[in-house]
């Protein structure tokens, strides 16, 4: 049950990650093409950097994933950790900017949840 709820949690890692990237694209990024950011590489660092932390959530849902495959226990045990504080950290910041009225905050504990009950 224990590896079961880690992979859940992986699963729920990949698929908030990829939501983030995708309403990212189409919600923040679409809708500013009409603000100047000045110097034009400024734009496309920013989409990069955002993207980035989709990549790297996406990359923390492996790991979630793969865990229970690992011969090692104490691989599991920081790959828990990091991942939560990660995602937790995640969750705490978006509940506290958008003042709990987003349901990012809810789909990141879901993932702590999970990768700690399966801890």
């Amino acid at each position: 049950m224990r590896d079961l709820l880690l992979q859940c949690s992986g699963v729920a890692a990949i698929a908030v990650a990829l939501i983030h990237g995708v309403l990212g694209e189409r919600k923040i990024f679409a809708n500013a093409s009409n603000i100047t950011i000045e110097p034009r590489g400024l734009r496309t660092l920013l989409r990069l950097v955002w993207q980035a932390g989709t990549v790297a959530w996406i990359g923390g849902g492996v790991l979630l994933l793969a865990a229970p495959w690992m011969a090692s226990e104490p691989a599991r045990h920081w790959i828990v950790i990091t991942m939560a504080a990660v995602f937790g950290f995640g969750a705490v910041a978006n509940a506290w900017a958008k003042r709990g009225r987003h349901f990012g905050w809810v789909a990141l504990s879901a993932v702590v949840a999970l990768a700690v009950a399966g801890y």
